[in-house]
């Protein structure tokens, strides 16, 4: 089935930050709030704070939101099986480029080994995507193997905020708006019903939570719910090339 890819996922000021490696990038709500966005930290290697995070992943590893790939090139250099996931497709091609496994595709497209993921990562923000964090829990949980692990990064602040944002650059209009959420610790444990809370820190001025999945895992997504994050998905290219185990 065809999908719309989000408006940001082409804009040219993101692919050209990836492409450069560096900002500035930011999202910017309609008040003309700025979120700076860590170009430089997501196109460099993976860093201590990374490690440390990957060191607690279980099993196979589904990075959602991947970008530009340092975590899930990380995984593969310790011979992890690792899978990264994006919207964009430069991002896709930065993480091979790394040596890293990465399909274009949205996190509510179908995907490979669905219900047998053994941890989610949801770094950098991406706890945001789709603007609807229960949406975005409960398609993790349907990935995930039983007793799975989902690993966030959550907002350094206490804040639980739903909005519109658009990507823009220093020099260059804003691109198309999009849905958007920041949750701090906080309130992804308000939202995280069903899941067993298993260990939160921060470190580097950033901010983790892990979870586990209590029930079996489905697959299954409610109707309801693919339609709030339609904006979200991402349209397959021809192959879904490159391939991962399917």
């Amino acid at each position: 089935m065809s999908t719309t890819v989000p408006p940001w996922a082409t804009a040219d000021s993101y692919e050209a930050a990836l492409h450069a490696g560096r900002g500035p990038l930011f999202l910017r709500r309609a008040d003309g709030w700025l979120l700076p966005l860590e170009v430089e930290r997501w196109c460099a290697r993976a860093d201590a704070v990374d490690q440390d995070v990957l060191d607690r992943c279980e099993g196979a590893v589904l990075d959602v939101g991947c970008g530009p790939g340092r975590l899930v090139a990380e995984l593969a250099g310790r011979g992890r099986t690792a899978l990264g996931i994006d919207v964009s497709g430069a991002a896709v091609e930065h993480t091979v480029r790394l040596g890293g496994r990465a399909l274009r595709r949205s996190v509510f497209d179908p995907l490979p080994r669905e219900g047998r993921w053994g941890t989610v990562l949801l770094m950098d923000g991406n706890i945001g995507i789709g603007g609807d964090p229960s949406a975005l829990l409960n398609r993790v949980a349907g990935l995930l193997r039983p007793r799975g692990l989902l690993l966030a990064e959550t907002a350094p602040q206490d804040v639980d905020e739903r909005v519109r944002v658009r990507i823009t650059d220093a020099g260059s209009a804003a691109g198309a708006p999009f849905p958007w959420a920041r949750l701090g610790t906080p309130a992804l444990l308000r939202y995280a019903r069903g899941w067993e809370p298993a260990g939160q820190w921060s470190a580097g001025g950033r901010r983790f939570l892990a979870l586990r999945t209590r029930t079996t895992s489905s697959s299954a997504e409610p109707a309801k719910r693919a339609a709030v994050i339609s904006s979200q998905r991402a349209r397959k290219p021809s192959g879904d090339s490159p391939v991962a185990d399917r």
